[in-house]
């Protein structure tokens, strides 16, 4: 709107300038197409499930893991390293952050024993363990120092200790964690964010959470980590987390993992004691758990070849186990109700079906990935895969499970089962703890089982084909639709939702065979069910009337753990309406990408220590993948 300008030339001389202020500020203002725009968000890599020598029990090994939070930012950092053995190491690129998470039960202990710390030496316990610890000779006598903390037979949350009831001993731990975390975090370059883990595993069955903190420690060292001897039900930990944002003012979440591990507890529709979900535990836990870990070492979470027969890369990683070493056995209708509640997919399915009768969805999860390393190493690359625990480093003998015998770690899982995953991909507009959680809270993010593929998922009504090959494809998908982790509402009549996919190679990495996406949806009768689209395809292929698909094919030579980018494609990129779409349907969608066939880590070591006499069944390829989170539909009432 032009300024009022009264007459006289003083007047006019003024008018003029205000003018010309008016016009040069709007033009500053309209100049820069990125101010305020979303699709400046980037793309950030990190690991969200990390733990060091103060993860006491399954980490430190009564004291003789030595490599701590210090070690653990520097590898992430990009820096070169030394394992526990003092072998050099180094990722192929830096991470942009990183949550340690060391579990909460025993935080420190045996750090702290070996240090002598000095709030521990206030303790007569304290005293006698660090006596204990320093007349050790062997392993026998190391292994003996557990058992007063560690009794196999005792779940977790029936072990008893006077280290868990010093809350000034728990206390200097957990203010040194945030401390750490604070000195290693630079705003734009590298974040760490501060975090925990709780333990829960009733019954040995995994119902772990990551819990994230948005904030520094002046805010985190305010409570002590909750733990698993305290209580192992979810709700305490919810109630846990709203007092401490209460209390603080801060923000915190808590992100599932190792679901295929749970023994169909994770995603079951009752509570710990049996009763029915209402609306209040619904809301509650869509509240707190914005996210779920879909991969990591432990295996892979999305889910089984028994719940999606019609899924021809459903075995990925797959553990026929829900804790430690109890397998499912003879495969029966018990064994897949509890893998039903156990696998990612399924709970996406559940969720739509709990909100149609309570009208709020406690499964709305976004994907991500975590490696959950025990070595403080984030290494998820298949070609330098540093294992689970330090005594899984690289050597000719880790596959038979011997580790670095002369050390004599033991461990419920054999090495060769480990799978080399995963990392968490997070789309923020900056590299800060407050913009990576806040992008964590709206499920914007996306998880990999170790590739760094960048990968673009939005929906909405009116994407056209051409949109897939716009430069400015992110600013569209924002502009016509929404994110991943997003919802979609109100069907236009007549209208099918349309998804706008763009997926980009590892720059280091293999070429892409295709993209798929997954639908779930709720029938009139109030049954779920699911369908795998291919909705891109590299190397001119097509689907057949069968709706199958010609493999890629493989140019992995496993002589010398070599393949070629010579198939597959670099990018993929699709618009894609829901040919099967029925507006009065709730529903889901997220995107799966997958590589070409490329070595497993244990084909590099194969190579590497020219190994002949491999374990039975050992798989020599993989296809990693993407998982974007989902983003919903749900009809208008």
């Amino acid at each position: 709107m032009k300024p009022f300008c009264p007459k006289g030339a003083k007047a006019l001389f003024l008018c003029a300038s205000m003018m010309a202020v008016q016009a040069a500020t709007s033009a500053q203002e309209a100049y820069s197409p990125n101010v305020d725009v979303n699709g400046a968000r980037q793309v950030f890599w990190g690991d969200t499930h990390l733990h060091t020598n103060l993860s006491s029990l399954d980490a430190s090994d009564s004291g003789r893991f030595n490599l701590g939070m210090e070690t653990a930012y520097k590898f992430a950092r990009g820096e070169v390293v030394e394992d526990n053995f003092g072998t050099p190491l180094r990722l192929s690129r830096p991470l942009d952050f990183l949550v340690v998470a060391d579990h909460s039960e025993f935080l420190g202990l045996w750090e702290a024993v070996k240090d002598g710390d000095e709030t521990l030496m206030l303790t007569s316990w304290g005293q006698r363990w660090r006596a204990q610890y320093l007349a050790a000779r062997n392993y026998d006598d190391y292994a003996a120092l557990d058992t007063e903390l560690l009794t196999p037979s005792v779940p977790l949350e029936r072990r008893t200790s006077p280290a868990l009831d010093d809350e000034a001993f728990t206390g200097s731990v957990w203010q040194r964690v945030g401390a750490t975390a604070d000195a290693y975090n630079e705003p734009g370059r590298f974040t760490a964010l501060i975090g925990f883990e709780w333990s829960s595993t009733p019954g040995w069955a995994n119902l772990h959470r990551v819990v994230i903190f948005r904030d520094d420690s002046s805010k985190t060292s305010q409570v002590l980590p909750l733990t698993a001897t305290e209580t192992v039900d979810p709700e305490d930990l919810w109630a846990y987390l709203a007092n401490y944002e209460e209390l603080t003012g801060g923000q915190v979440l808590a992100a599932p993992h190792n679901a295929n591990l749970s023994n169909g507890l994770m995603f079951r529709t009752t509570r710990m004691d049996g009763t029915p979900f209402d609306v209040a535990y619904a809301e509650q836990r869509a509240r707190w758990e914005p996210v779920v870990e879909i991969t990591q070492m432990k295996g892979d979470s999305e889910t089984h070849p028994a719940l999606s027969p019609s899924d021809e890369f459903a075995e990925y990683e797959t553990w026929n186990s829900f804790a430690g070493k109890m397998t499912f056995g003879q495969w029966n209708d018990q064994a897949t109700a509890r893998a039903r509640d156990s696998y990612v997919r399924s709970a996406l399915r559940t969720g739509l079906q709990i909100a149609d009768e309570l009208g709020v969805n406690p499964y709305k999860f976004g994907m991500i990935g975590g490696t959950d390393a025990h070595n403080a190493l984030s290494a998820a690359e298949e070609n330098n895969f540093w294992g689970k625990f330090y005594a899984n480093a690289p050597s000719a003998d880790r596959m038979q499970n011997a580790g670095l015998s002369s050390y004599k770690m033991t461990s419920p899982w054999k090495t060769a089962e480990l799978a080399a995953s995963g990392y968490t991909a997070v789309w923020a507009s900056e590299n800060t703890r407050e913009a990576l959680f806040d992008a964590m809270k709206r499920r914007e993010v996306y998880a990999s089982t170790g590739p760094r593929i960048e990968l673009r998922f939005f929906g909405g009504w009116n994407y056209e084909a051409s949109d897939a090959y716009r430069p400015d494809l992110a600013d569209l998908g924002y502009e016509k639709g929404v994110p991943m982790g997003s919802d979609l509402t109100a069907a236009p009549d007549g209208e099918a939702p349309s998804f706008l996919i763009r997926a980009v190679r590892d720059p280091i990495g293999a070429n892409l065979d295709r993209v798929q996406v997954i639908k779930g949806w709720l029938d009139a009768e109030g049954e779920t069910h699911e369908q795998v689209y291919n909705v891109a395809l590299s190397d001119g292929r097509q689907e057949k009337e069968d709706g199958s698909v010609d493999t890629v094919g493989s140019t992995v030579d496993l002589d010398t753990a070599i393949y070629t980018n010579s198939i597959g494609a670099s990018e993929l990129a699709v618009v894609w309406t829901d040919p099967d779409f029925k507006p009065e349907e709730a529903a889901f969608y997220y995107v799966r990408v997958l590589e070409i066939p490329t070595p497993r880590w244990s084909t590099y070591d194969a190579v590497r220590y020219g190994l002949e006499d491999l374990p039975e069944d050992l798989p020599t390829i993989t296809q990693e993948r993407a998982y974007s989170s989902p983003i919903w539909y749900t009809p208008a009432e």
